[in-house]
């Protein structure tokens, strides 16, 4: 073969590329926009970042018990390792995690119920506290019992996931007698259990 020849065929076999190319291109292009083309790599810029966040099963985030499926969860919190399930008049009762006042089993009323001559707070807040009975943490309401003085019995303070006061539903130092309709003075807390903490 010739040199001439081969640069023919060199030539006829680029121009066929560059054909195929041009209309390839020409046909994306009439179809896009510039500001398609940026917007679609800025999205998936943006999108990158965010593939660490989506939910991966991981075991390591699985505790032992529950991977094993045996025995009984453990207590996630210093509190809760140390709390007992008989007397609610001790503040290492387990609802009482996240308690901080008097116990109003110890001012005449109960666990969740306030004593005569007071009237609950139509707020609360709520805790997550570990019944070392059964194995199972429940989300407690806490509410104050209003209208009396404080009766000063027996004083707790439990600070397993208290909150600073501009989360408010789960801190604990905040008095919730505004709005009861009576005195808004102080006198115990209570612990109701609302449910199974999930």
């Amino acid at each position: 073969m010739l040199p001439s020849e081969h640069t023919k065929k060199t030539e006829q076999g680029a121009s066929l590329f560059d054909r195929l190319t041009e209309t390839a291109l020409r046909r994306f292009a009439g179809r896009t926009s510039r500001r398609g083309v940026v917007a679609r790599l800025g999205g998936l810029a943006a999108a990158v970042p965010l593939f660490p966040l989506l939910p991966v099963s991981r075991a390591s985030a699985a505790t032992p018990a529950a991977s094993a499926g045996k025995g009984v969860a453990k207590a996630a919190t210093p509190f809760g390792a140390k709390a007992q399930a008989k007397d609610p008049n001790a503040c290492d009762y387990w609802r009482y995690c996240a308690i901080d006042g008097n116990l109003c089993t110890s001012c005449g009323g109960g666990v969740h119920s306030c004593p005569p001559g007071t009237a609950p707070s139509p707020t609360s807040w709520i805790g997550s506290c570990y019944n070392p009975q059964d194995g199972n943490s429940y989300m407690i309401a806490y509410r104050d019992c209003c209208g009396q003085d404080s009766c000063n019995e027996v004083t707790c303070l439990g600070t397993d996931g208290d909150q600073p006061s501009y989360r408010p539903m789960a801190n604990n130092d905040i008095i919730w007698c505004f709005g009861t309709g009576t005195s808004e003075m102080y006198n115990c807390s209570t612990a109701a259990v609302i449910g199974k903490a999930s």
